[in-house]
């Protein structure tokens, strides 16, 4: 279906849209860039260049390589420029209603077999489809940022999705050099579903004073082996983004309660305190601010780590029960699409998964709260002394 010679639309210029637009251009594919801002075109142009020269000075690529790929992209404001593309991913705003709009204006652009890929990282691919008359030739195909570095591709199909479409778009962004991992679509897929509880749950251990933020993010880098804690990691990636994905899932699962989002970080969104891009979020980015020294209390941080560990550990199971991905997908997801040191369910069998129960048992019966059930795929486990692997 795709070939070296299949020309790739992206819609949206922004550092996602940007970032993929670089990949498939390195594969040596033609990309057409389409944005109707012309400010953000070229910006987005004047960044790849920038981004490119850099790889050159630091040798990462040469100098034909560059104008190679930069002769590859064009960048363009009329949607009509997409007509003759094989593949066309969108990357713009989390808004249903908007991405609906411009998958029905796509579709009656582009040719017979184009297929229509959204790069959305919770919504729903079905709904997605569903504007369109053709929803078996849309896939969702989810890059993490920055798309030119992370390795993992979430592919998603939508119910109507054809079997042809979905290997086909994995063989092509396999040849991209990238991870691929298919997922079945429910809110957030693999990694923005599995991964909610390492922001949730830290929340909670905040909320409820048992540690301040730099002894979390300590615990978890120290303890845990995480690359960023919890709360560094949030203001990173930004609270209008972070929260918003939350906020979505919870949602799309008719507001279950492991899901639930958490009020101080909707403050901070309210209070435009975004994180890092913003100067402030959870902590000041300012030169002269202040910022607190963790308790490196060893016991504090186990509990820590137990806590935040154990429920991601639970939703990766929960994840594997209801058949949103395989045992190795999960694992793959997380180690590639959010760098974790280990797989969760390879590291549920190093802890033990007895151990596990127990302290998840402990919790619920403690906050008698459903936000803390296990899930039945590690009391079956447990139950028959089973192990992930």
């Amino acid at each position: 279906m795709f070939t070296k010679k299949s020309t790739i639309g992206i819609i949206g210029s922004g550092a996602m849209g940007s970032g993929i637009a670089q990949v498939a251009a390195t594969a040596s594919h033609k990309v057409i860039v389409y944005d109707n801002n012309k400010d953000s075109l070229a910006k987005a142009e004047n960044n790849l260049k920038a981004s490119l020269t850099k790889l050159v000075e630091k040798q990462k690529i040469t100098i034909d390589i560059q104008k190679e790929i930069l002769s590859n992209i064009n960048f363009v404001s009329s949607l009509n420029e997409l007509a003759n593309c094989n593949l066309v991913i969108e990357a713009i705003v989390e808004k249903l209603e908007i991405k609906k709009s411009v998958f029905s204006e796509l579709e009656k652009l582009v040719k017979e077999d184009c297929v229509l890929a959204s790069n959305t990282s919770s919504l729903s691919i079905t709904s997605i489809a569903s504007s369109c008359t053709k929803p078996e030739r849309v896939i969702g195909i989810h890059f993490f940022n920055p798309a030119t570095l992370m390795p993992l591709v979430e592919i998603i199909p939508g119910i109507a999705t054809t079997d042809a479409i979905i290997t086909a778009c994995k063989n092509l962004i396999d040849t991209w050099g990238k991870t691929t991992v298919i997922a079945k679509d429910t809110p957030g897929f693999i990694v923005n579903r599995v991964a909610r509880p390492f922001y949730s749950e830290a929340l909670r251990i905040y909320e409820e004073g048992i540690a301040d933020m730099p002894t979390i993010d300590w615990a978890m880098k120290e303890i845990g082996g995480f690359k960023m804690g919890p709360f560094e990691l949030m203001d990173l990636i930004g609270h209008d983004v972070n929260y918003i994905v939350t906020e979505t899932v919870w949602t799309q699962f008719y507001f279950d309660p492991k899901f639930k989002p958490a009020l101080s970080q909707k403050r901070l969104l309210e209070a435009g305190f975004l994180g890092k891009k913003s100067g402030r979020g959870f902590y000041n980015y300012a030169a002269d601010a202040k910022i607190n020294e963790p308790v490196k209390d060893i016991e504090l941080g186990k509990t820590i780590v137990r806590r935040i560990l154990f429920m991601l550990i639970n939703e990766a199971a929960d994840t594997l029960y209801l058949k949103v991905a395989s045992r190795d997908d999960i694992d793959m997801a997380m180690t590639k699409g959010v760098n974790y040191p280990k797989g969760l369910l390879k590291w549920a069998d190093e802890l033990g998964i007895p151990l596990i129960v127990k302290e998840l048992t402990g919790l619920k019966d403690f906050y008698e709260e459903d936000r803390y059930r296990v899930s039945p795929l590690l009391k079956q486990n447990f139950i028959m002394k089973k192990t992930f692997y």
